[in-house]
């Protein structure tokens, strides 16, 4: 018997209700049914039902920094507003020591991760990348390197010549201890050419975070959604995850992304709705059921908006970060970091327990 309140007596929702609660695993057809649904309130005590299972009410965040080497790209992404030419106004690469500079000009002592992306820039040779690590890990040795997409390795691999495997292991050797979730985008060929994203393949993407999973290495991953991709495209992708993890229960996390407009003066018919938001972090933790937490990223749905995802299926606020680019540069209207006081007060307001983390979900400290 449920304890779920179904309206409308809607038989389809009552026997996923009946799944959720008996924790059988959802279909591509169940995934696809939530989207289409408009019973937005039954969808999301689901989705609690299903976090409140794995997490209790505990929330968790960590104090990181987000930094970015290189914003040079070879890639002419369709959503990507981040990315410059080498030479182009506003370019940058920079060398170890300015990063150093740079870090000593933010950081704090509580700062545990330090979390870099950047661009695919083929001015540099790959020991560009590996010292780029290294200087951090030999200046900051106590925070910890989750560094690089899925995608960069495999742009690694290419002006290298080396594996997959070569690569990993050079890094790891640098400091590397996890790999950041981005350049899924959404696992679908159709999508990838249409969007033209012109780095790793699907297959390609799920291959490196097989080979750093089996390297003892523990990851995140993401889908950007709110394109020209359909909601089978978006189940499909969180299928493709939940498959993998079943092979090697190496995800940490699963970050569903709300694509940015390239203007933050753009339209809001150019965003995702609140809605549509919502539905995708509910969805996503009620598909992904081996993946322990679904991240509400305030950077891209807002303060306000993560508070009512914790109640939606969400167990995770990202962090500080302290001066988020990407999204940015892509038009987000958020604020670029928050601080812990800010993080816990937004996870207490909603109710939950926050939970200070380090990079593995270890617990540093409850805030009861």
């Amino acid at each position: 018997m449920t304890t779920v309140m179904i309206r409308h007596a809607d038989a389809r929702m009552a026997a996923i209700a009946d799944k959720v609660e008996r924790g059988e695993r959802l279909t591509l057809e169940d995934g696809v049914y939530l989207y289409e649904t408009d019973d937005l309130l039954t969808l999301g005590q689901l989705a609690n039902l299903a976090n409140l299972r794995k997490n209790g009410k505990k929330v968790y965040f960590i104090e990181n920094m987000s930094l970015y080497f290189t914003n040079v790209c070879e890639a002419h992404c369709a959503f990507c507003n981040f990315r410059r030419d080498q030479g182009e106004d506003g370019s940058y690469t920079l060398s170890g020591q300015e990063m150093i500079d740079f870090v000593d000009q933010h950081i704090h002592p509580d700062v545990r991760e330090f979390h870099i992306v950047g661009g695919h820039n083929t001015h540099v040779p790959f020991q560009y990348y590996v010292d780029s690590l290294r200087i951090l890990n030999q200046t900051y040795p106590n925070v910890t390197l989750k560094a690089y997409t899925a995608a960069e390795i495999d742009f690694y691999t290419r002006i290298s010549g080396l594996s997959i495997e070569e690569v990993l292991r050079q890094l790891m050797d640098a400091g590397l201890q996890s790999l950041t979730g981005g350049g899924a985008e959404i696992l679908s060929d159709e999508y990838r050419k249409k969007m033209r994203v012109e780095k790793a393949g699907v297959d390609r993407y799920l291959e490196v975070h097989r080979t750093a999973h089996q390297l003892g290495m523990k990851t995140h991953t993401t889908m950007l959604y709110g394109a020209i991709e359909s909601h089978e495209d978006r189940v499909s992708h969180m299928i493709k995850i939940r498959e993998l993890q079943d092979e090697t229960n190496g995800f940490l996390v699963f970050i569903p992304l709300s694509m940015q407009p390239k203007s933050p003066k753009a339209s809001i018919k150019r965003r995702n709705s609140a809605y549509e938001d919502l539905k995708t972090i509910a969805i996503s933790r009620l598909m992904l059921d081996n993946i322990q937490h679904i991240k509400a990223y305030f950077i891209n749905i807002g303060t306000q908006l993560t508070q009512v995802a914790l109640t939606f299926g969400a167990s995770d606020v990202h962090g500080t970060i302290v001066k988020e680019r990407i999204s940015h540069a892509a038009g987000a209207l958020t604020p670029e970091g928050l601080t812990r006081d800010e993080l816990i007060w937004l996870i207490k307001g909603a109710g939950r327990i926050p939970v200070e983390r380090d990079t593995f979900y270890n617990e540093v400290k409850v805030y009861e």
